[in-house]
């Protein structure tokens, strides 16, 4: 995680984006506290990098990069705003016994690549690209599944999806998502591989309800998604709400502001 010390709205990337109104970072940081707190309550560990003044969107760290089994497989961004981000993340993974995979194709981390059981969910369509992908699949040996963004609301795939079990096996690994992000063979593709996920309204993945972090239990996901909460709570998750009303003048949510880290 990364503390939104230097969080403000000054340019327009994505539809939430809106710089002529004023942003407060001081509540922006407050809301941040109580999530790195809820993950601490929890049981999690959680690592820091710190801010760098200059990239107000270095608080959203999902897009730092993708790691499994200690490989950290870093970002290239799409925006010049946030192109600096991508070594910074490179170089705190390396400082920290990652060993880094510099990716020659655009991508923007856990933003738009997702781990399912031993499945890679990747998104493109806005932001990362397609080829990235592939590239995805050069390093890490595994399945990539692609998943093509329509709708600009959902312009990352953590916008789109929740993976609700990420220790379970392929099989038994669960999602949460929203039909309208996605084209109708992407749509179709989840259908078939997960046809038990919860189907999420408009109304909650469009306050980035979806944007969420679970352990198999507990999923910590934006406090206003309640009829997310409810679909959670019937299939035995616990769900817990937490208001980050401040950071999604940015475009983020619970998911954006946490990378995983898989050692």
């Amino acid at each position: 995680m990364c503390r939104p010390e230097h969080f403000t709205v000054s340019y327009r990337i994505n539809p939430w984006m809106h710089p002529q109104e004023p942003t407060d970072t001081q509540n922006a940081l407050d809301q941040w506290t109580t999530l790195y707190e809820t993950f601490i309550r929890l049981g999690h560990e959680v690592h820091l990098i710190d801010p760098i003044a200059g990239l107000p969107d270095m608080v959203y760290t999902a897009n730092g990069g993708f790691i499994i089994d200690g490989v950290a497989y870093g970002a290239l961004f799409t925006y010049p705003q946030r192109a600096p981000e991508g070594p910074a993340f490179m170089d705190w993974f390396d400082q920290h016994g990652f060993r880094v995979v510099e990716p020659k194709q655009v991508n923007e981390g856990e933003g738009d690549i997702l781990l399912v059981g031993t499945r890679i969910l990747a998104g493109t369509g806005f932001r990362s690209s397609v080829e990235s992908h592939r590239e995805l699949h050069e390093v890490f040996g595994r399945e990539v599944v692609t998943l093509n963004l329509v709708d600009p609301r959902f312009y990352h795939l953590d916008t789109a999806i929740s993976v609700l079990d990420p220790l379970k096996d392929d099989e038994n690994a669960n999602i949460a998502y929203v039909p309208a992000a996605f084209d109708e063979p992407s749509r179709r593709k989840l259908e078939q591989l997960y046809p038990d996920a919860i189907i999420v309204s408009e109304e909650d993945a469009g306050i980035l309800g979806l944007n969420s972090i679970s352990d198999g239990y507990n999923v910590v996901i934006a406090q206003r998604a309640v009829g997310f909460e409810k679909q959670l709570r019937e299939r035995g998750y616990n769900p817990i709400g937490v208001d980050l009303s401040e950071l999604l003048r940015g475009g983020g949510g619970v998911k954006c502001c946490t990378l995983e880290l898989r050692r």
